[in-house]
């Protein structure tokens, strides 16, 4: 039982982290969106690291929203993602 209180605790907090640094990139695009291009990521071991990548790739290109299309990988996980302007 405490081992579920703990894993509810860190989730929490993961998101909380995540959500405050990707506060200004939008990982759901809306319709009037223009899809301005593609980029891959790679190396990450979890999802959420992934997702980091993307997102910090994106701002890079100035996309101002995201939308991950393919996910692969066990230990070292790759992702392709669309962006939007």
């Amino acid at each position: 039982m405490k081992s579920i209180k703990n894993l509810v605790v860190v989730l929490a907090l993961s998101v909380t982290a995540f959500a405050a640094s990707a506060a200004d990139l939008s990982s759901a695009p809306t319709s009037d969106m223009q899809k301005m291009g593609v980029v891959s990521v790679s190396g990450a071991t979890t999802l959420d690291g992934l997702e980091a990548r993307v997102a910090a790739k994106a701002e890079q290109a100035g996309a101002s929203s995201y939308r991950i299309i393919s996910t692969t990988g066990n230990n070292r996980m790759h992702a392709t993602a669309e962006l939007y302007k």
